[in-house]
């Protein structure tokens, strides 16, 4: 075993959680299988790999087994304490897209300009979009799987609103970057013709004319998802 696997940090992390960082603690196999929902034949291979390994001392006292934890033991515990507070307390995370620019139905223009949506825009992302929408062509079935993670993210509400006449669905809007340089905003529609293969990006500058994109034109886009936790 030349490295920890997961058993064996459970194994680990629930012997610390007894005390075992600087004494020998009495414990049974068939309650350390039970803690780790595995069998006791199993908790009694993962103890003697890890003591052949030099991540635990272990002494026998008749039919009793006293375990504590080494240096070694420990140190990768802090290990693996400070790449998982580093991942998890990230402040953001990032969704990677690839896709091509296509041609819209036109609606974006109108939409952006709306009062009802144009003033929430103004004090939710601190600008007025350009009038339309920048509309990608995702490259492959995984990149449409990954944007349907976007309906249970929070993101930045819009919400809906009528004019007298009629009611407009709600919008959330979602940080971004296109071709990792430009600031702009993936915007998902309550009502909308596409589906999960195309997404739409708005922005203060025209999107097309500023990068100097064309239909067909390949882009990246990076979504940045706050953390949540």
């Amino acid at each position: 075993m030349s490295d920890l696997k997961i058993q064996h940090i459970l194994t680990l992390t629930q012997l610390l959680s007894k005390g075992a960082r600087y004494n020998f603690v009495h414990i049974t196999t068939s309650s350390l299988g039970k803690s780790i929902k595995k069998s006791q034949q199993a908790a009694s291979i993962y103890l003697l790999e890890l003591e052949n390994n030099g991540f635990i001392e272990r002494l026998m006292e008749g039919r009793k087994i006293s375990v504590k934890i080494t240096h070694k033991g420990y140190s990768e515990l802090v290990k693996l304490n400070s790449v998982l507070s580093s991942s998890l307390g990230a402040t953001t995370y990032n969704m990677e897209l690839k896709g091509s620019v296509i041609s819209g139905f036109g609606e974006g223009a109108y939409y952006m300009a709306l009062k009802g949506y144009a003033k929430q825009f103004k004090s939710k992302i601190n600008y007025i979009p350009f009038p339309g929408t920048l509309n990608i062509k995702l490259n492959q079935q995984r990149d449409s799987h990954v944007v349907q993670q976007l309906a249970e993210l929070e993101g930045i509400m819009i919400e809906p609103f009528s004019d007298g006449k009629r009611t407009y669905g709600w919008a959330k809007c979602f940080h971004a970057k296109l071709n990792n340089s430009i600031n702009c905003e993936l915007i998902r529609l309550e009502r909308t013709h596409h589906d999960n293969s195309v997404i739409e990006l708005i922005s203060k500058i025209n999107l097309r004319k500023t990068v100097g994109l064309k239909t067909s034109s390949k882009v990246r886009i990076k979504i940045l998802i706050p953390n949540s936790s």
